[in-house]
Parts: structure tokens; C-alpha cells; sequence
């Protein structure tokens, strides 16, 4: 993988935790989402699914963060850890928790998104052995 993979897995993330909003110019238009930690999740497909799996995300939470910790070269994908923290809209459970998210990337675009709730899953799904 590149360096300049790895920065625009970086940039995208960050953007996002600072802004709400993915970087549409280096998301492809046909980007693939699988979230691993939503229960009766489904597979969200292009723009209009990466903004709806952000809705069904968010919409179990009164508020959360996300604070990048490092960022994995893993081939064709970056594995970025987070640490998130989070209170459940309806239940008030507060978690603080190490989460991890794969982008696949392809010709400078993320073409792949898969959440995990942790970083020995994230690294386990790409073939890295935690």
C-alpha cells in the first residue's frame, strides 16, 4: 500500500470525526458498507447507503466521539483504531471502547467500509493476526 492510501484513509476519518460528513470525492460512488457491530444490520451500497447506515449508526446514540489512535497498512485496505465513546439513546449505557474501521481502497478511492467493535477483529478480517 501506499503512503498516499494510508493519508487519505487519515484524511477521510478525520474529516469525518471533525465534520459528520464522509469526503465524498474519494468515496466511490459504488462504496460498499458492512457494519459488524449493528445487530440486524444490512449491506448499504453507494452514497444514499453510506448515509443511511450513518443514520441507523447514530440513531442508537444521545451522543458520541471518535478519537483515531493509529492507522494499520493492511495491503489494499487501512485499518484505522479508534477509541469511541458513546451513550445509548434509550438506555443511557455509556461506553468507552476501542473500535476499528476498514477502508478498502482502489485507484486513490474507498470502494469498502467494514466496522468492527474491535481491533483484534478488524486485523483478524484482513489477515493480520492480532
Amino acid at each position: 500500500m501506499s503512503e498516499a492510501h494510508l493519508e487519505l484513509a487519515r484524511k477521510a476519518l478525520e474529516q469525518f470525526i471533525a465534520t459528520g460528513e464522509p469526503v465524498w470525492d474519494v468515496t466511490h460512488r459504488d462504496v460498499e458498507v458492512y457494519d459488524h457491530d449493528i445487530m440486524d444490520g444490512e449491506d448499504y451500497r453507494g452514497h444514499a447507503g453510506v448515509v443511511r447506515w450513518l443514520e441507523d449508526w447514530s440513531s442508537a446514540w444521545s451522543e458520541f466521539s471518535m478519537e483515531p489512535e493509529e492507522f494499520i497498512d493492511a495491503g489494499g485496505r487501512v485499518v484505522a483504531v479508534v477509541r469511541m465513546r458513546a451513550k445509548g439513546r434509550s438506555s443511557g449505557l455509556v461506553l468507552d471502547r476501542q473500535d476499528a474501521v476498514v477502508q478498502e481502497l482502489r485507484d486513490g478511492m474507498i470502494v469498502r467500509i467494514d466496522y468492527y467493535n474491535s481491533r483484534d477483529q478488524a486485523l483478524k478480517a484482513v489477515g493480520l493476526e492480532p
